[in-house]
């Protein structure tokens, strides 16, 4: 019940994005050193939001993350990770998986608190 509600759905899908963009930096990291390799990112969420409702009241969340090449100069070898950008959007990335995952509680809290329940 409380997860048909879009307000969840979009908590639910920050955490998604944030964890997808925990994963493409950790793979970006893992092939820092790989001859040619181009570094990915997963596209905003604002960019998702604006794309999964693209017609006025309807969204589909449950779509996947768009990836794109990451800006910027390449290494000699032609890799374009950036180790210090990586590790800065996956440091931002636990920060943002824990601002859903805190507002998705605090939403429930009050959902029950509604209800007249206290735990």
């Amino acid at each position: 019940m409380l997860s048909d509600m879009s307000l969840f759905q979009v908590f639910s899908a920050m955490a998604r994005h944030a964890a997808e963009a925990q994963k493409t930096s950790a793979e970006n990291l893992a092939r820092a050193n790989e001859p040619g390799y181009k570094a990915v990112e997963v596209e905003s969420f604002s960019e998702f939001m604006a794309r999964t409702s693209q017609q006025p009241g309807t969204m589909d969340l449950s779509q996947g993350f768009e990836q794109r090449l990451t800006s910027g100069g390449a290494s000699p070898n032609g890799n374009t990770v950036s180790i210090e950008e990586e590790v800065f959007k996956s440091a931002e990335a636990v920060g943002k998986h824990t601002m859903a995952l805190n507002v998705y509680t605090k939403s429930m809290d009050l959902m029950k608190l509604a209800l007249g329940r206290r735990t």
